[in-house]
């Protein structure tokens, strides 16, 4: 046999799965959907998700689970200390994160809270590459800042750029020789979903690791889309293409001293989530916040079958075929969009496309929130839910006044394994039904906000 035959190629992505169930998509009509967009104050958040035809709101915990998971569900102990469940999970964790002390909570932010519960408070400062919504908001929590160090090149949407979700080293460098003393801690998101869903590279892991060590500072990885970070770095960076993608998510690792992680993400997990970390003191105080806030340490706020299948999902998402079809799939939305001259983040993130809404309404004012309006207009036509990334999300600052956010961003977060090309090749066609209506798309204001996260609440009105 010739072992010598060429791979053939093809155009069509195909996703390396079958479907074995679904579930039903209610088809609505434009008068319902401006109806009900406008009785949810103009929140997607606020919407029934069954009257919304095409979810994009994000990929957390949406994605569609597999066979196995959902037979490993069924093997799940419930027991309430020590379940073998959990140690199925941990060893899971370990196989890619070896940190000694991995401690399970119900998703990625109460990971968070308890983290910055032990090390944030007044006065102190925590640097990254772009902080994420709950991220920063857990930090402010505390009385802490968060501060964004993310390199220039991701500041500019049209810009083609392996890695435009790098931290500014020499920044970082010199933040640490003023403030070193406030900073209890350095985190790095990858992939930096506020800057587009953009990958960092594995020198730049390596090289933040080195100054924030060589400053006496623990270097933490918000590493909820890990899987995507380490398959960009196989396709982008240099000596990396031969590698198994299991061995680059060990060397990111090895460059941080703990994590936090949403399961809900490349997990494939509907729910859940951990902190693993190496110091023995930090892990007692933050097991002891645990017990008050989210259960027993062998179990978190999970139960044990959610336990199994975020195990049975770790070793799902370092597979190469899937891996290859989830970054490709994304790139053929972003590649459709630009073809239709519809403006986004270059080069597609991994887990979502960006549109440049700023760009797109320009006759918008960032304070009139552009991207609001775009994710509006992407319901009312025809039933996509999408998130706004911009003003609506970042423009409130800690002391009250408003600031417009570096971007205007509208994210179509793509969840895993749930939608085929021809639910893409939909909300293709929305898109370019509401470019060609740009014009005539009107800001919002705000009624009313809480005091934090408010794009998860607050109650809009359209300007007229």
């Amino acid at each position: 046999m010739d072992n010598d035959v060429a791979e053939p190629t093809f155009r069509t992505v195909i996703e390396p799965f079958r479907i074995h169930s679904v579930e039903p998509l209610r088809m609505t009509t434009a008068a319902e959907r401006h109806a009900k967009v406008a009785a949810a104050d103009y929140n997607l958040f606020q919407l029934h998700a069954e009257d919304v035809l095409i979810d994009l709101l994000t990929d957390s915990g949406t994605g569609a689970m597999s066979r196995d998971q959902w037979a490993a569900i069924q093997r799940g102990d419930e027991s309430y200390a020590g379940s073998p469940s959990y140690y199925l999970f941990k060893d899971a964790v370990q196989h890619l994160f070896p940190y000694e002390h991995v401690i399970p909570t119900h998703q990625g932010r109460a990971a968070e809270k308890i983290l910055f519960g032990v090390l944030g408070g007044p006065g102190k400062v925590v640097p990254s590459n772009t902080h994420f919504d709950t991220t920063r908001a857990n930090i402010e929590f505390t009385g802490a800042e968060a501060v964004d160090l993310v390199v220039a090149e991701a500041h500019d949407p049209g810009l083609v750029h392996p890695f435009k979700g790098n931290m500014d080293v020499e920044r970082l460098d010199d933040f640490l020789t003023r403030r070193g003393a406030d900073v209890p801690v350095v985190m790095l998101t990858i992939t930096n979903n506020s800057g587009g869903g953009q990958p960092v590279s594995l020198a730049n892991i390596r090289a933040v690791s080195e100054v924030a060590h060589r400053h006496g500072k623990p270097l933490f990885l918000d590493a909820c889309r890990f899987a995507e970070n380490a398959w960009f770095i196989k396709l982008r960076e240099e000596g990396q293409a031969d590698r198994d993608v299991v061995d680059i998510i060990r060397d990111m690792a090895a460059c941080a001293d703990g994590m936090t992680m949403s399961a809900k993400k490349d997990p494939m997990g509907n729910i859940g989530g951990w902190l693993a970390l190496q110091d023995d003191e930090l892990a007692m105080q933050c097991r002891n916040l645990l017990i008050l806030t989210e259960g027993f340490p062998t179990y978190g706020g999970l139960a044990g079958r959610d336990l199994e299948a975020l195990a049975q999902g770790l070793a799902e998402t370092v597979s190469h075929d899937y891996l290859r079809y989830r970054i490709r799939s994304t790139a053929y939305l972003a590649d459709a969009l630009e073809h239709a001259g519809i403006p986004c983040i270059k080069p597609a993130g991994g887990h979502a496309v960006y549109i440049d809404a700023k760009a797109m309404l320009p006759h918008i004012e960032p304070l009139h929130f552009p991207g609001q309006a775009l994710s509006v207009a992407l319901y009312e036509t025809g039933g996509v839910r999408a998130c706004e990334i911009g003003s609506v999300m970042f423009a409130r600052q800690p002391d009250g006044s408003e600031k417009p956010a570096a971007m205007e961003l509208v994210r179509l977060a793509i969840p895993r394994r749930t939608y085929t090309q021809s639910h893409i090749d939909y909300v293709i066609e929305v898109c370019e039904q509401v470019r060609a209506r740009a014009d005539e798309l009107r800001g919002y204001r705000i009624v009313e906000e809480p005091p934090a996260l408010r794009h998860f609440t607050a109650r809009f009105a359209p300007l007229t």
